[in-house]
Formats: C-alpha cells, sequence, structure tokens
C-alpha cells in the first residue's frame, strides 16, 4: 500500500476536497492522542478556534487513543499515524507526505515523542516548525529515567524549532533556563471558553470537593485524600468527586487502598473519565487541585474559574499565574494535607469568602484566559511564520 492510500484510509474526519478551505492557511498539528485530557483539551480548542483567525487546523496522532473520538470539535481531520515504537521514525516520512497533500504551511507538535518526526518531516519539506511545552518534561512523572530520556529527545527536537510556545510564564523561564534562544520562546496562557451563565451552586448539608484530573503520582491526590481524612475527624460533613481516568490499574489501586487505610472510601465519589468536565462544576462546592509539580497552566484549573467554582490549588509552576491567593482562589503549600484541609475548611465556613473567591475568577478567566485569546495570540505567532 502506498503512503499516500495509507494516510487517506487512516483520516477520521477531512473536509471533502481534502484541500485547504480558501483564504485559511493548513497547519498540521502532530499529537500524541491517546489521551483526552488537559493538553488534548487544548488541541481541540485550538483547532476550533483558530479558523477564526485564518488558519485551518488538522491533526496527525502518532498514539491514537481517545482524542479523535472523544474531542469536543470534530470538524478538523485527524489523521492516524501510530508509531510502533518511540523510534518509529517512518511516521515522519508519513507525515511529509501529508504536508505535501493538504498543502501545510506549519507543523506543530506536543509531546517529546510527536516533536521527533514533526521536526524531521518539517525540516524535510522546509517549513516552520512549532513546539507546545505543557509542562516541564524533567519534572513530568515520578519515573527519572522517563523524564531524563524524553528531555533529551525534546532537546534534540528542539534544535530545530522555528518558535516554542509554552503555555505559562514559568515554562517560559524553565526553557530560557535550559538554554533556549529568547527570541525563539513566547509564553501563550492556555485559555477555556467563557461561560456567559455558570449554574447556581445547590444548597447543601454537606460539601463537595470537586477535583479533576488524569490521576497520577504528581497530581498529588493523597494529599486530598488525607484532608479528607482531617476535615471528617475535625468535624466537617464534606465528601470528594473526583473527575477523570487512573494512569495505570497499580495507581487507582494505591489511591483507593489510601482511602481505606484512612476510613474515607464511602466519602469518595470517583467518577472516571469524562469529555464535558464542566457539567460537573455545578456539582462542586469547591474545586481543589492539591499536584505536587510537573504543571504548566492546568485546564481545570482555568475551567473551574469559568464556572465560578472556589478554587483551592497548590504553588506549583503556573497556577499561581492564574489564580492569586486570595483574590480568586487561595493558594496552599505543595505537599501539605494540614493546610489544605485547613484552608478547605475556611471556606467551608466563610460563604461570603467562597463567592468573593468564585466571583473574582469568574471576571478573571474572562479577561486573560479565554479560548478565544489564546487562539488569537497563537495566529500571531504563525502569522509572523508565514
Amino acid at each position: 500500500m502506498s503512503i499516500s492510500t495509507e494516510i487517506q484510509k487512516n483520516v477520521y474526519r477531512k473536509s471533502n476536497s481534502g484541500i485547504p478551505e480558501p483564504g485559511l492557511v493548513s497547519v498540521l498539528h502532530v499529537i500524541n492522542g491517546e489521551h483526552y485530557s488537559g493538553a488534548e483539551r487544548v488541541q481541540d480548542l485550538l483547532g476550533n478556534s483558530l479558523p477564526e483567525f485564518g488558519f485551518k487546523i488538522s491533526f496527525a496522532c502518532v498514539k491514537p487513543g481517545l482524542f479523535p473520538t472523544k474531542r469536543k470539535f470534530q470538524k478538523p481531520a485527524v489523521y492516524d499515524m501510530p508509531m510502533k515504537h518511540r523510534f518509529d521514525f517512518s511516521v515522519a516520512r508519513k507525515i511529509a507526505e501529508l504536508i505535501k497533500q493538504q498543502d501545510v504551511r506549519i507543523v506543530h507538535a506536543h509531546t517529546p515523542r510527536s516533536a521527533m518526526v514533526a521536526a524531521m518531516a518539517a525540516t524535510k519539506m522546509g517549513i516552520p516548525f512549532v513546539y507546545h511545552v505543557h509542562s516541564p518534561v524533567s519534572r513530568d512523572s515520578t519515573r527519572w529515567l522517563v523524564n531524563r530520556f524524553n528531555q533529551w529527545v525534546e532537546a534534540w527536537a528542539l534544535r530545530r524549532a522555528t518558535k516554542i510556545v509554552t503555555v505559562s510564564d514559568s515554562l517560559k523561564d524553565y526553557m530560557l533556563g535550559l538554554g533556549f534562544d529568547k527570541a525563539k520562546v513566547v509564553a501563550i496562557p492556555n485559555g477555556v471558553p467563557v461561560n456567559d451563565t455558570p449554574k447556581a451552586k445547590a444548597s447543601r448539608k454537606s460539601v463537595t470537593i470537586g477535583t479533576v484530573a488524569l490521576f497520577r503520582p504528581r497530581k498529588g491526590t493523597e494529599v486530598l485524600i488525607e484532608a479528607l481524612s482531617n476535615l471528617r475527624r475535625s468535624g466537617v460533613d464534606a465528601n470528594v468527586l473526583a473527575i477523570g481516568p487512573f494512569e495505570t490499574n497499580s495507581y487507582e489501586n494505591e489511591l483507593k487502598a489510601l482511602a481505606d487505610r484512612l476510613g474515607v472510601s464511602e466519602h469518595i465519589t470517583w467518577a472516571g473519565f469524562c469529555d464535558q468536565v464542566e457539567s460537573y462544576f455545578a456539582e462542586m462546592d469547591l474545586f481543589v487541585l492539591p499536584s505536587l509539580f510537573g504543571e504548566g497552566l492546568p485546564m481545570v484549573v482555568l475551567e473551574a474559574m469559568a464556572n465560578g467554582t472556589p478554587i483551592i490549588a497548590s504553588d506549583v509552576e503556573g497556577i499561581p499565574q492564574a489564580i492569586r491567593n486570595g483574590v480568586d482562589g487561595l493558594i496552599v503549600k505543595a505537599g501539605a494535607p494540614i493546610e489544605l484541609a485547613d484552608q478547605i475548611a475556611l471556606l467551608v465556613h466563610d460563604r461570603e469568602l467562597r463567592e468573593q473567591l468564585g466571583e473574582s475568577a469568574l471576571d478573571r478567566q474572562r479577561e486573560s484566559f479565554s479560548d478565544v485569546s489564546m487562539a488569537r495570540k497563537l495566529s500571531v505567532v504563525y502569522a509572523e511564520l508565514v
């Protein structure tokens, strides 16, 4: 089978003509695609919003999974181009042919794995290569060997990058600290849709603490479980609503075993994966993200802001860029369950403060962290390249 035939066979959705729409510049985003979490929601929103600013987006998935079917906006084309292993460079050849077929003017990658083949394809075709940094790869997981390898891969690919986009100012500083050219690195904060009609919080006897994540060790969910135990021992009638999948079965077992040992299992609802996260915020009295490390600018924090939900989050990476402590939410030290429990108790007992924080967060998201502002800023970068 020829590469052209294979590309046509593996497209999930594409325009009837198979060529860029008149007046729009074609940009190919090369992504992993196995999850539909924070970074994937950024990609989904960009695919929807960038046409307004003159750029048509399509996606090539090198680890196809949830993204093609769970994304909210189905119009952009998605091509299935699985890498058989980390060094399956044959995919770069397929991407290069897709670039030629679709008259792609910019290639944009989002992960170390996708950056390798995207950089090779862009170099072969002589077009700009953009890389999006969603989290500090050296602190992305608890697996230090994987982190080191991914950091090496990312550094290799980024020597070929025309532009490096970071999702927060802290990540920009991180990339500059690694020695990347200041002229190449630009911070474009993540954004989410503005919610014109946030749902009112229902009056409840017990307090529902919401959290949303792809649950893995760096998210600090253990800290929230310990905080819940402290709250209930102090007489606070609190429950946790946890939205999202677990990264591994073993980690799921660890978290649930901890909840059992602390006697709070019946007070935690594990709701699992949801591609419509915003539907759950009306059920939360407050939102908590107790991350330990490795955050860029979490989409779930911005989504909580967009719904006027009071937020408590840790002082990790780009989180304080969105949440001003005591103004738009409360910031706590990472890995501190007692401090987290105390701050939750403060909001539980002070309804007026909850409402003030929620209203301020809602205004701040509308002004500074919308999907439209994110796409507009990225379109300026694209325009400079073409």
